[in-house]
């Protein structure tokens, strides 16, 4: 069973389409209504801080009372957890790919 094989029922991702966009500069939005590559980082920020939010929102509600569900709170928690872990996984890949191309001679 190939494990990519339902990836396009995956809501959150959102293709990305190469630099072949005639002839517009790389980070423009294309005539689809594509995202640049920057705003696509911004909008992974914004869901990463709403997940946080929403875990400590939960665990705030764990602590005070106002929630018996340690259940719901530990899935928020880890959920969050996740989240930052990959960002930063990312925002690594990135700044290595930086160093990489500042490295490169012209």
């Amino acid at each position: 069973m190939d494990p990519l094989q339902n990836i396009s029922q995956v809501p959150s991702l959102i293709p990305v389409s190469g630099s072949s966009n005639s002839g517009q500069g790389s980070g423009a939005p294309g005539a689809q209504g594509e995202l640049a590559f920057g705003d696509l980082l911004k909008q992974a920020l914004q869901e990463v801080n709403q997940v946080s939010a929403q875990a400590d929102v939960e665990a705030r509600n764990l602590m005070t009372g106002e929630s018996a569900d340690m259940h719901t709170a530990m899935l928020a928690v880890q959920k969050a957890d996740l989240s930052f872990q990959m960002m930063m996984a990312v925002r690594s890949k990135l700044i290595d790919a930086y160093r990489e191309v500042m490295r490169m001679q012209m």
